[in-house]
């Protein structure tokens, strides 16, 4: 599925995603990725949904985002609230979403200029 949203010249944001990739911009990637506005970082050790451990949820922690978006694959699925506590203490919101709707809901909020982390799991 193409979205399509004013783009902001610098930001990074979602162009595209299907069952097995996500499009950033003008960028493709088949295998798990981290977007904040200004960056695409590619350095999650995450595994899969079925392997996640706190140390996967701590990476997000000096990233310090007001909002963490998980994209759990083609279906919601729920992270067992003892992994992310760190980022719950922090004060950090965490959201588990379909990759289709995390890609949805960061474009809106980066547009709006929230800090905003997208963490694709693929």
């Amino acid at each position: 599925m193409k979205l399509h949203l004013t783009q902001l010249p610098t930001t990074k944001m979602f162009t595209a995603h299907g069952s097995d990739y996500v499009r950033v911009n003008a960028d493709r990637f088949d295998h798990n990725i981290v977007v904040r506005a200004e960056e695409v970082r590619q350095d999650w050790s995450a595994a899969s949904f079925e392997n996640l451990s706190e140390a996967d949820f701590n990476y997000f922690l000096d990233l310090k985002p007001e909002v963490l978006l998980f994209g759990t694959g083609p279906r919601q699925r729920f992270a067992h609230p003892r992994l992310y506590r760190a980022l719950i203490e922090a004060r950090i919101a965490v959201e588990f979403m379909d990759t289709a709707a995390v890609c949805r809901t960061y474009n809106i909020l980066v547009a709006e200029d929230r800090k905003v982390v997208a963490a694709i799991l693929l």
